[in-house]
């Protein structure tokens, strides 16, 4: 078996982590936050996300954020846009890169979005084509791609039409999304599988969540297909507003920490990126979620 050598690692806590809380949190600490990511060694930061305040208070303050980071050479910094309105207001920001999102099951489109995976395909058709014109980077994240609240399991079959029509409007990389963490090894790289039909291994990444503590164990599966970018969440941070249950994504800390005792290059200082996920915990009041990180802070204090 070939694993692949070098791992490289989207942190998504400053966006997907904090827009599920309830606790309004301060812009100057979701930019503290990205800040600690990138000296932490993150090259890939999701730093917020353009939607209607409305439906997600938490991003409300979304161009400040993104004008407060201090950008540093070589770090990309990705923000969601649902939609043309929120692509023009993201557009201002500069961002690197942008993410559309589809999911693989027609039930949880329509309770999210309201209209049909094809539907939200053409929505987001002049989003990818702006993006692009404009040279920007573009994922487009396949959620519910192994099981869905609503419909329960997805057939593998949706993840192929949905990564289908992501290629046919022109996304260059897709990223295949356990929202709800039900994801088990197998169905995990059937669902790889399945987006693989479409796109090569360089323009597939993978997403878990770590709801039923199989999140490690789905990233060593899809590692084994040769799958070697991924999103994790500093701290396991995370849920999904429209998926009640679903905890967290799988923490990044408990990602670098199998990949660097698998002799895998992540280019990230897990001491760093615990002082990191510790900061974040601490704004939120809580503990710290992560395995590694309780781990690393125990054998400090001891």
């Amino acid at each position: 078996m070939s694993l692949p050598k070098v791992v490289h690692l989207t942190d998504v806590g400053p966006r997907d982590g904090l827009q599920n809380e309830k606790q309004p949190v301060p812009a100057a600490v979701k930019i503290e936050l990205v800040h600690r990511l990138q000296d932490a060694g993150l090259k890939e930061i999701e730093a917020t996300s353009f939607v209607s305040p409305k439906w997600v208070p938490q991003m409300a303050d979304n161009a400040e954020v993104m004008a407060g980071i201090q950008r540093r050479p070589g770090v990309r910094y990705s923000v969601l846009t649902p939609n043309m309105k929120g692509y023009e207001a993201a557009a201002l920001t500069r961002p690197d890169e942008i993410v559309v999102f589809g999911a693989a099951s027609e039930a949880f489109s329509q309770k999210n979005i309201n209209c049909s995976m094809a539907e939200s395909i053409a929505r987001f058709e002049p989003v990818v084509r702006a993006a692009l014109d404009a040279g920007l980077g573009v994922r487009g994240a396949i959620s519910v791609a192994v099981g869905c609240p609503y419909a329960g399991e997805v057939p593998a079959a949706n993840v192929e039409a949905m990564s289908r029509m992501m290629k046919d409007i022109g996304v260059p990389l897709v990223v295949v999304c356990d929202t709800i963490g039900v994801g088990t090894p197998n169905k995990t790289q059937a669902a790889m599988e399945a987006a693989l039909k479409h796109y090569d291994i360089d323009h597939v990444a993978g997403h878990f969540h770590d709801t039923y503590g199989l999140a490690l164990a789905n990233t060593l599966a899809s590692l084994e297909m040769g799958v070697y970018q991924y999103d994790a969440a500093v701290g396991g941070l995370g849920g999904c507003p429209y998926a009640k249950g679903a905890t967290g994504n799988v923490a990044t800390e408990d990602v670098v920490f199998m990949m660097q005792g698998m002799g895998i290059e992540t280019g990230i200082d897990l001491d760093k990126l615990v002082d990191a996920a510790q900061f974040i915990s601490d704004a939120l009041g809580r503990p710290l979620a992560s395995r590694v990180g309780r781990a690393i802070l125990n054998k400090r204090a001891a």
